[in-house]
């Protein structure tokens, strides 16, 4: 269960493709090998309103929150963070370059006794890996 959130502010629309921005962690977040590939979901959501620093409206952002279930220990779950976030930091790098903009990247792991999930696509990706 790799969860990752991304809220970024709307003025990015125009400075970033989002769905390239989702494949880049969908991709490094494989890469790491602790997570199930059957598990990664990466979301972004748009935020229309925001304020930031001292208001100036050319100022952006993008905050990503990785959820995750138990099970990693912390080494683990630090060399997987930096993997997912030297990735997307080297692809913000245009935007770094263009403009004044900040980029946060938090882990928060979900209590197992506080957690229900339903997922059919692990065994989907077994099945299809096993037949071809």
């Amino acid at each position: 269960m790799p969860h990752f959130s991304i809220e970024y502010s709307a003025n990015l629309d125009s400075r970033l493709d989002m769905n390239a921005v989702c494949e880049i962690v969908r991709k490094a977040a494989s890469e790491t090998g602790i997570f199930p590939v059957g598990g990664i979901r990466v979301r972004a959501i748009r935020c229309e309103h925001y304020a930031i620093a001292d208001g100036k409206i050319d100022y952006g952002f993008l905050a990503m929150l990785l959820r995750l279930g138990e099970g990693r220990d912390l080494p683990a779950r630090q060399k997987a963070g930096e993997h997912v976030f030297k990735a997307l930091s080297a692809h913000l790098d245009p935007v770094f370059a263009n403009s004044k903009f900040a980029l946060s990247f938090d882990m928060q792991i979900n209590d197992a006794a506080t957690s229900w999930k339903r997922n059919n696509i692990h065994d989907a990706l077994k099945a299809e890996a096993s037949h071809g």
